[in-house]
């Protein structure tokens, strides 16, 4: 596809991305991701136009341009999120690159982004939280690895974490301490209270495992000692959750839904539950008000008088 990007196209994108990293601290992830969306609308224009997009194009993109590359990707079966990142991603770059110019890239700045229907978190009720951490080791092939992934699911329930940060713990992590600093999306770091249950559940884990812990390694071990890969805690899940008749969104991410939502549920503060879960933005964590309102709702209907 960069074959469709002339040279001086190519060398902005790059200075572009580069800036994003050194001066901005975009994580590597989220730079492939710019770098992938605004080639794509790069050689779109190239397709578009029947020849590689140069700095004279880039000066000269319309409305109409950019409808004709918002309906395209919805044609090929781009959802309405990732199409809007895609956008986010082009106004950034094409923001740098007027003010390096000198031109004002009005059409593509202007360009509205598709309407996305927020999904409510799915969270878990309390017994089917509590249900979850007691019987998810069960069917564990050793007693360790059920001590392991009960260990997991407690961090996730109990601490609110991320199942990437849950999994990013190192051995120097051990023995788990009041508060854990957790470095999540976006290099954004946190201070994380430890429940006794997770401290209890990463030491039960620690002593059964059969593989040293070392300082620099990981904390959570596979079956032959390397990293716990995500899937194995999701297959986990998948087995304890068709054991109790939980429904498919009784995920591992399920439980840090479940986390926020039963803490608002006891009177916790919004705030302090968006530092909690390391959201950027109040209006992420906000979600969980709604579905703390839809409750409410399902049981005044189904218990009032009238109802």
């Amino acid at each position: 596809m960069s074959l469709a990007l002339s040279p001086a196209a190519r060398a902005a994108l790059s200075d572009w991305l580069a800036e994003e990293r050194a001066l901005n601290g975009a994580a590597e992830n989220t730079i492939r991701a710019y770098g992938a969306d605004v080639t794509a609308f790069l050689a779109f224009l190239a397709e578009y136009d029947g020849a590689p997009a140069g700095p004279a194009r880039l000066a000269t993109v319309e409305s109409r341009d950019m409808r004709a590359w918002m309906a395209h990707e919805r044609g090929r079966g781009l959802g309405a999120r990732s199409l809007a990142r895609a956008l986010s991603a082009v106004k950034g770059f094409f923001r740098w690159h007027g003010r390096r110019e000198g031109f004002e890239p009005t059409a593509v700045l202007s360009a509205r982004a598709p309407k996305i229907r927020r999904k409510l978190p799915r969270p878990l009720a309390e017994d089917a939280a509590r249900a979850v951490l007691e019987s998810v080791g069960d069917h564990a092939r050793a007693p360790w690895i059920a001590a392991r992934d009960a260990a997991v699911v407690t961090l996730l329930y109990g601490c609110g974490l991320r199942i990437s940060e849950a999994l990013g713990l190192c051995g120097r992590d051990a023995p788990l301490p009041d508060s854990l600093r957790i470095l999540g999306k976006g290099g954004k770091e946190r201070i994380v209270p430890v429940l006794p249950a997770a401290r209890e559940a990463v030491a039960a884990y620690l002593r059964l495992c059969p593989f040293e812990t070392t300082p620099e390694g990981p904390l959570f071990r596979g079956a032959r000692g390397g990293a716990l890969n995500p899937r194995l805690v999701a297959r986990a899940m998948e087995q304890t959750r068709a054991r109790l008749g939980l429904p498919a969104t009784a995920t591992p991410h399920a439980l840090r839904h479940s986390f926020a939502t039963h803490l608002l549920a006891a009177g916790g503060d919004l705030r302090a539950i968006q530092e909690l879960l390391g959201h950027a933005s109040l209006s992420t964590t906000q979600a969980y008000t709604a579905v703390d309102t839809a409750r409410l709702m399902e049981v005044y209907e189904s218990a009032h008088p009238r109802a």
